[in-house]
């Protein structure tokens, strides 16, 4: 039986990189996108090839159409059909309220958050129909519910898109044999409070969240891989909230 090709986008760091690891663990050859580092997208590659399976680095600024066919491409190209597809890739802008935010971060969020995620499950869901069946795991955020107000209400209004998105085209490719859920972290410890410019937001928050801890990337990237899995052969159109009970 051929291995299953799985892609994960923004798949350098943080819940991605822990999603390549444990995904080339459960025995699926990865397609590592990234936008900017590099260097870490061939570390998470590395770390792929370490466990035994094939890997492939590739640059994509997934809010650009022929970036995402390039990547589908590319994957096929290389490692064979795309049976999987982890739609990771995201960004947060600067922290802070909407009456303040500026305008280009806010068409930002929504190119890639919500724009990027169209590109990419369109695209799986041509080359999936294609083979009878796949699977597609979105990223979306406890955020989409929490509405996350004084820090990024417009992140939290681009991942319930993202539930949005999920619960509709679990429906309409179901006939096609193709499951779409999505994974809701809540509070993870990862890079990403730092570049939206508060790294200590993450432990803070721990006393707010009824489990009292914030969670680890391994974590995500643990229900990430269930629901990609033959375990979870009944299981679409559903949006797992993984948030410590936050």
């Amino acid at each position: 039986m051929a291995r299953p090709v799985t892609i994960v986008t923004g798949g350098s760091r943080g819940i991605g990189a822990a999603t390549c690891a444990r995904l080339a663990a459960d025995g699926h050859d990865v397609v590592v996108g990234y936008v900017r580092d590099e260097e870490a997208a061939e570390r998470t590659a590395a770390a792929v090839r370490e466990a035994g399976a094939r890997a492939l680095a590739v640059r994509v600024d997934t809010s650009e159409e022929g970036a995402v066919e390039r990547l589908f491409d590319l994957a096929a190209d290389r490692l064979g059909p795309v049976t999987g597809l982890v739609n990771n890739a995201g960004v947060t802008g600067p922290l802070g309220r909407l009456a303040d935010a500026d305008p280009a971060d806010l068409r930002r969020v929504v190119e890639v958050n919500v724009l990027g995620a169209l590109l990419c499950a369109r695209r799986a869901a041509r080359s999936m129909a294609a083979l009878g069946g796949g699977a597609i795991v979105n990223v979306s955020s406890a955020a989409a519910t929490l509405g996350s107000p004084g820090e990024f209400v417009h992140y939290a209004a681009s991942k319930a898109a993202v539930d949005a998105l999920t619960t509709g085209l679990a429906k309409e490719l179901g006939p096609d044999g193709i499951r779409v859920n999505a994974v809701a972290p809540g509070m993870i410890d990862t890079e990403m409070h730092a570049a939206m410019g508060d790294p200590g937001r993450a432990q803070r928050a721990a006393a707010s969240i009824p489990l009292r801890r914030v969670g680890a990337a391994e974590e995500i990237a643990a229900a990430i891989a269930w629901l990609l899995s033959p375990d979870a052969s009944y299981t679409t159109g559903a949006v797992l909230r993984v948030s410590g009970g936050r």
